[in-house]
C-alpha cells in the first residue's frame, strides 16, 4: 500500500518510528537514497524529533567516509561501476561508526573521516553516542552490502524521475543508481521505503521487510 503523505508528516512518523525501536539502546539507521533523493536533508531533519521523543540522535553523511582520490579515481573519475562499488569507505565506516554503536561497542562516534574535497582525513573528533542514541547515516548505496544496519529508511524514486532529478555532473552515476536497484533491490527489503518522486509530496510504501 502506498500511502501519501506530507513532508513535515514524514519526519514526524518516521521520528516515532524510530524513537519506539530498541528502547533504552543505541540503534543504527541507514537512510539511503541517491542525492535527487535528500537522504541527508531527511537524516538532519529527523534529528531533532527524535531529541524531543527522547532519544539522543548524531547524524552522520557517510559522504565523510568515501575512500580517497587515488582509489575512487583508479579506473577514471566518471566510472559507474567504480562509483557503484568503490567510492564508499566500508570499512572505516564500520570500524568507526557502526561497529561502536553496535552491542557491546564504546559509543565513540567518528562523524567523519575523509574530506572527499580536499582529499584529506578531516580530523574530526569524536563524539560519545549514549545510551538510546539513534544514530542515522546517510547516503547512497548503502544497504545489501553486509553493513550492520538495525534500522533502513530507503528513498526511493522511478527511473524517470531520478533522470529528470540528478544533476547534470552527476548523470554518469545513473547506470550505478539502475545496477544498485537490479542487483540488491533495496525497496523489497528496507524497514521504510518512501517514494520521492517528487520531494513536495513523498509517499510511504507500507512493507513487512525487515533488511
Amino acid at each position: 500500500m502506498i500511502r501519501a503523505i506530507t513532508p513535515a508528516l514524514l519526519v514526524e512518523e518516521v521520528a516515532g518510528r524510530l524513537a519506539a525501536e530498541r528502547v533504552g539502546e543505541r540503534l543504527r539507521v541507514a537512510v539511503d537514497g541517491a542525492p535527487a533523493a535528500g537522504p541527508d536533508a531527511l537524516a538532519a531533519a529527523l534529528v531533532d524529533p527524535l531529541r524531543a521523543r527522547g532519544r539522543p540522535a548524531i547524524h552522520v553523511p557517510a559522504g565523510g567516509f568515501l575512500r580517497a582520490a587515488s582509489l575512487r579515481y583508479e579506473f577514471g573519475r566518471d566510472n559507474p561501476d567504480s562509483f557503484y562499488a568503490g567510492w564508499l569507505d566500508e570499512a572505516g565506516l564500520r570500524r568507526e561508526v557502526l561497529d561502536p554503536v553496535g552491542p557491546g561497542g564504546s559509543g565513540r562516534v567518528l562523524p567523519s573521516l575523509w574530506d572527499a574535497v580536499t582529499d584529506r582525513a578531516t580530523r574530526a573528533g569524536y563524539v560519545t553516542a549514549p545510551a538510546a542514541a539513534v544514530v542515522l547515516v546517510s547516503g547512497q548505496l548503502l544497504l545489501g552490502g553486509g553493513l550492520p544496519f538495525d534500522v533502513s529508511v530507503h528513498l526511493v524514486m522511478s527511473a524517470a524521475a531520478l533522470d529528470r532529478r540528478t544533476a547534470a555532473d552527476q548523470r554518469w552515476t545513473l547506470p550505478a543508481y539502475a545496477r544498485y536497484e537490479a542487483e540488491v533491490a533495496p525497496a523489497t527489503f528496507a524497514d521504510v521505503v518512501v517514494r520521492v518522486d517528487d520531494p513536495r509530496h513523498p509517499a510511504l510504501v507500507e512493507t513487512g521487510g525487515r533488511g
